[in-house]
């Protein structure tokens, strides 16, 4: 787990190794062990590193194999990479490292670009072809790891931060309207490739983009999830498929222990994470070390979940340390957590996460989470309601228990002049659930939630927290072979018992009924849920100063009526409108900062 960037230039100059340098050093809490920088005419690029697999100075990159003539930045990691290391050994190829970069610039040079299909991991990165100038980035299936993109005349920048675009220079800040439609629309998640800037655009996920000297470029997409019935497993019993998604669910947590170094686990005490705890507990690992954070309560609602935690810790004899974070604590770290974000991010949570990940990274370099499980297993609420819905209504039904707001509540909060007359959101999601391979509207709205929601909020929210404190998480819920699995699973089976109910009565013979059968949860941070004191007058000031002011991006009287009654309106999922509005603007202004 890195921060990789670079420059490729097509004007016949020489990449700016400054500007690499300034991107390098921008990404320092995601590689706090070493880094570098490696310039070859038209192509520079530049590395930080987080030692998890070779901790020797052979695993350093960027990493550059001078008898394949190749130079190469990698950011992630490829789980299955001894199988492919013994494989390649066997094709003639000689290692330096045992590092599994190493790996990936080997197989790109055996298999080309179509190498990403052999990989099981989390990857972003960039390989430099010196004889033939070709530079190919790529970035895998579920968008687990970043890569953002820059282009100006005659050159390319690239990095795993906004943050880094921004400090090489040059970048056109102007706000893309379309990704404005979309953050007040789609639960502040911006569909790749835009970003809310307009200079800034991001590889999509499953992508090789190949780019060649003149700049002219092809993307491929490598991979999808099909959300359709398998007829091979038309037979299939309720137990068939609990059997085959738990063995899937093993095999993905067992891959994810791999490493140099120690790896934990960061256990809510939700489902999802007691089920990895319980899985490596039965794969023989003892004193595994286990993390829960917790909040002071406020109106009323609780901010821990550690009476659950706690009992999984007990259950599985964990190494547990359950860390709590009182408001004091918690207003400082509310405009660091939005610096890190590399995307505006309205989720209450990204503020546990980073304050969750400081004190991690004391104990441990990795962990393993369990994000995702609810948008593979349809564990949310704005599910079952579409399981009587016709296919062809799917996006009507699905705006109405999942967008925050209509079209013309969009137009009525922004000013005019960041104002569109498409609903380009609601047309994103009709496109995207009208396309051909998923069956019903359930199976619809998961592949859009899994390929693009998933990939922009949770999945994000997760990176982006731990490694600004150079925290590497790994998520088995999205191992590919799982997520595949999941896809193809009768989408009644995931719907039951609440939602995941294939997941909960797998997990039967494993966990405690009291977490199984509990209420679910959120990772709630109540004094950002309800706004109040030093935090509410942080929204009040960052939509009020100078720099707003001179932005001019929301009406006046809306924030006005918002300020006056901080924590009344919700949005359809019960995000605090407020919070959403002041995220967008404090990140903007952390951004021009």
């Amino acid at each position: 787990m890195c921060g990789v960037c670079g420059e490729i230039r097509w004007d016949g100059g020489a990449a700016d190794v400054g500007a690499v340098t300034r991107m390098t050093g921008a990404m320092a809490s995601r590689g706090p062990d070493d880094e570098g920088v490696v310039a070859h005419g038209p192509v520079a690029l530049g590395h930080r590193r987080l030692s998890i697999i070779d901790l020797s100075t052979r695993g350093a990159q960027p990493m550059v194999d001078s008898e394949l003539a190749l130079t190469l930045v990698f950011n992630g990691c490829i789980y299955n990479y001894p199988e492919l290391r013994e494989e390649l050994q066997g094709a003639g190829y000689r290692f330096f490292s045992t590092a599994d970069s190493e790996v990936v610039i080997k197989a790109f040079h055996h298999w080309g670009a179509r190498c990403v299909d052999r990989f099981k991991g989390m990857f972003a990165f960039a390989v430099v072809d010196h004889d033939s100038g070709v530079v190919t980035l790529a970035r895998d299936r579920l968008g687990i790891k970043p890569l953002y993109l820059a282009a100006a005349p005659g050159r390319l920048r690239f990095a795993s931060t906004v943050r880094a675009l921004l400090d090489a220079g040059g970048v056109d800040t102007e706000l893309d309207r379309h990704a404005l439609h979309h953050y007040l629309t789609f639960h502040s998640v911006v569909p790749p490739p835009r970003t809310i800037y307009r200079g800034v655009r991001k590889l999509p996920p499953a992508t090789v983009r190949v780019i060649q000297p003149d700049g002219a470029y092809a993307d491929t997409v490598y991979w999808t999830a099909g959300f359709g019935r398998d007829p091979d497993k038309a037979s299939w019993s309720k137990g068939d498929w609990q059997t085959a998604l738990m063995d899937a669910l093993r095999t993905a947590v067992r891959r994810r222990m791999i490493a140099d170094v120690p790896v934990g686990v960061l256990l809510s005490g939700g489902i999802d994470s007691s089920i990895v705890v319980a899985l490596l507990a039965e794969q023989g690992q003892r004193g595994l070390a286990t993390f829960s954070i917790g909040f002071d309560s406020a109106d009323g609602e609780s901010g821990d979940e550690y009476l659950y935690s706690d009992l999984i810790a007990k259950t599985f004899d964990t190494d547990h340390h359950k860390i709590h974070i009182d408001g004091s604590r918690l207003v400082p770290a509310v405009p660091k957590t939005i610096a890190a974000m590399s995307e505006p991010m309205v989720s209450h949570d990204c503020v546990a996460f980073y304050l969750l990940s400081a004190e991690v990274s004391k104990s441990v370099k990795v962990v393993q989470s369990g994000q995702g499980a609810d948008e593979i297993l349809a564990g949310y609420d704005w599910y079952p309601p579409l399981a009587t819905v016709a296919r062809e209504q799917t996006t009507e039904a699905y705006a109405k228990v999942f967008f925050d707001r209509s079209h013309d509540d969009v137009l009525s909060i922004l000013a005019p002049e960041y104002g569109i007359d498409d609903d380009v959101s609601c047309r994103f999601a009709a496109e995207h659930q009208a396309a051909p391979g998923a069956e019903s509207a359930v199976d619809a709205a998961l592949r859009l939630d899994t390929q693009v929601m998933l990939v922009d909020d949770p999945v994000k929210r997760v990176d982006t927290m731990t490694m600004a404190w150079g925290l590497e998480a790994r998520v088995p819920f999205l191992d590919h072979d799982f997520v595949e699995l999941a896809a193809a699973c009768p989408p009644g089976l995931k719907l039951a018992s609440g939602g995941k109910g294939v997941l909960k009565e797998a997990s039967r013979a494993l966990l405690p009924s009291e977490v199984i059968d509990r209420t679910k949860g959120h990772f709630l941070v109540p004094g950002i849920r309800h706004l109040h004191g030093e935090v509410l007058e942080m929204v009040r000031d960052a939509l009020t100063n100078d720099a707003a002011r001179r932005r001019g991006l929301y009406r006046a009287d809306v924030v006005a009526n918002l300020l006056a009654a901080p924590n009344e309106t919700r949005t359809t999922l019960g995000s605090n409108a407020l919070w959403q509005l002041a995220v967008l603007e404090m990140w903007l202004q952390s951004m021009e900062g």
